[in-house]
């Protein structure tokens, strides 16, 4: 953690054996006082043990409850766990907020096999303006796409040669030739659809986001919550933002009397998949791909709508719609729950409008998955509530680290991107499918894995003792166990991916090296860590 002092639970060092790691390290202050994790000194000095470990007899560090909600809840009492850390005070200082409208900082909400990339409205309203920042998708581990090739290309299409210690050694490495470019860029992940809010100025045209005045958007990590706040014209606006944490979709209640004047709705559209490095989405290509719809007007048991009663608003129950969507081979569905309002095709294909003009707050529910689960479709309160316990959970287990007690003035800093690493590869990189280096965010490398990512991206889960989160992805390396070659499995004596052998066999090479380069910098850090502590500068 920031130079070299790791501090270990049981838990953890068994997960890390079961790696067949040659470190014992884990990430919780609830480790031994008396290890040390550079030099083999006998114990942290003092100074070193309060810039780690949380003040744990009397007094706190800028510690203080929230004020409730905007939706009226109540603060949350904040306890101390076993290891003496208050862990909502540890997060919540470290909510994400935004005042301004910023392409390059787009949040984030999701499930780890799931997320949804909305900008500074809480959904994705102005992709436009994120075109040259960060992008805004909607993707999934589940969710890939190939484009048809023009002939049927085979690997040795794009296979070069090189010399190598005298012997001719083939390479797949000719990107530039068509067999490379399409071999590369198929398959790749797909956008499943953009979910944004239609905003009109009080002269009709379009809203930009110089429209918006008063922005206020804050992500709360410790419920899984995004909510912003923002005006059009003076007319307040107000939406809340969810991921399902255990299934894909996502969740959104808008507030704002531009709702009942039809100067905000809701569109709904989707595109073509883009054999691109950081897109996802091909929005110039409509006769490329279907949309077909079919509507329920009435409640079938799967609409999202909050009873009158319990929400407030005055909405009846709510209608329902369904997507089946086709890429060449490539199918998936759409479910759509919506409060109040009709939801109908507009005037470009593939795009969808939603206007409540009867009501001032919608509540809207969107799901996305490979095929009709066949289940209803929670509520936006059942969501809400879902992943508030979800994220709770998630932040209340495995370990923590609290650096408040430090002198140091860089330890906020610190704090703060352990805390946000944690948010994001819980979000990105706990799916199905190894991590990808930037996650469901963008796809470089057209959204494929690479296995080093593994070890960068997914192997601390089980230091943190969320070893299930890991686990998640694991099932990959059972996958391709026969294709494995022969010679491989001898050498390594492989019979089951089960045991240590198949792990390392399946990553020989990145363990091999990602192992001693870690060995390297470990023993790099903890002198640089002993030289600060005998110079006092830590």
């Amino acid at each position: 953690l920031g130079g070299g002092i790791f501090l270990r639970t049981d838990r953890a060092v068994t997960a890390t054996r079961a790696f067949g790691a040659a470190s014992r390290f884990g990430a919780s202050t609830r480790g031994r006082k008396e290890e040390d994790a550079y030099h083999g000194r006998e114990q942290l000095s003092d100074r070193v043990w309060r810039s780690v470990r949380p003040l744990q007899e009397g007094g706190s560090t800028e510690r203080t409850d929230p004020e409730p909600g905007p939706t009226g809840d109540d603060p949350e009492p904040h306890p101390t766990s076993d290891d003496g850390i208050d862990r909502r005070a540890l997060v919540t200082r470290h909510d994400v907020s935004l005042s301004e409208p910023d392409p390059l900082a787009p949040l984030t909400v999701g499930n780890g096999e799931f997320a949804f990339t909305a900008d500074v409205t809480g959904l994705q309203t102005f992709p436009g303006f994120h075109d040259d920042g960060m992008p805004l998708h909607t993707q999934s581990h589940w969710g890939w796409h190939r484009i048809p090739p023009e002939e049927a290309y085979d690997l040795a299409d794009a296979v070069a040669t090189y010399e190598v210690d005298g012997r001719a050694v083939p390479y797949a490495s000719e990107t530039d030739t068509p067999a490379g470019e399409w071999l590369r860029a198929n398959p790749h992940r797909l956008d499943l659809g953009r979910v944004g809010l239609d905003l009109r100025t009080a002269d009709g045209d379009e809203a930009s986001p110089g429209d918006l005045t008063d922005v206020d958007q804050t992500l709360d990590l410790w419920h899984g919550r995004l909510t912003s706040r923002f005006a059009v014209d003076g007319a307040s606006v107000r939406v809340e933002t969810v991921a399902h944490p255990e299934t894909d979709a996502v969740a959104v209640r808008v507030e704002s009397p531009l709702l009942g004047a039809e100067r905000a709705g809701v569109r709904l559209a989707f595109p073509y998949g883009a054999p691109d490095w950081r897109g996802t989405a091909d929005w110039s290509s409509p006769e490329r791909h279907r949309t077909e719809m079919t509507t329920s007007p009435e409640r079938d048991g799967t609409g999202a709508a909050s009873s009158p009663e319990r929400d407030g608003t005055g909405t009846a129950d709510g209608a329902t719609a369904a997507f089946e969507r086709t890429l060449d081979e490539t199918t998936y569905r759409v479910d759509v729950a919506h409060s109040a309002g009709d939801l109908a095709a507009a005037d470009d294909p593939h795009e969808y409008r939603l206007f409540a003009p009867d009501a001032d707050a919608l509540e809207l529910v969107v799901r996305f998955a490979e095929e009709d689960p066949g289940t209803p479709l929670p509520r936006f309160d059942e969501t809400r509530r879902a992943t508030a316990d979800h994220w709770e959970a998630f932040w209340r287990r495995g370990g923590a680290v609290d650096l408040s007690g430090s002198d140091d003035p860089r330890w906020r800093e610190l704090e703060r991107r352990i805390v946000l690493s944690q948010y994001q590869t819980a979000l990105n990189s706990a799916g199905s499918l190894p991590p990808q280096e930037t996650g469901l965010v963008t796809n470089s490398w057209y959204g494929k894995f690479h296995l080093e990512m593994h070890w960068w991206h997914g192997v601390h889960f089980a230091l943190w003792d969320r070893f299930d989160l890991l686990e998640r992805s694991l099932s990959y390396y059972e996958d391709v166990f026969e294709d494995l070659p022969p010679a491989m499995l001898e050498a390594f004596g492989i019979e089951s991916l089960s045991t240590i052998e198949g792990f390392l066999g399946a990553q020989v090479f990145n363990f091999v090296w990602l192992l001693g380069l870690g060995l390297y910098f470990a023993y790099v850090a903890s002198g640089i860590v002993a030289r600060d502590i005998e110079t006092e500068r830590m």
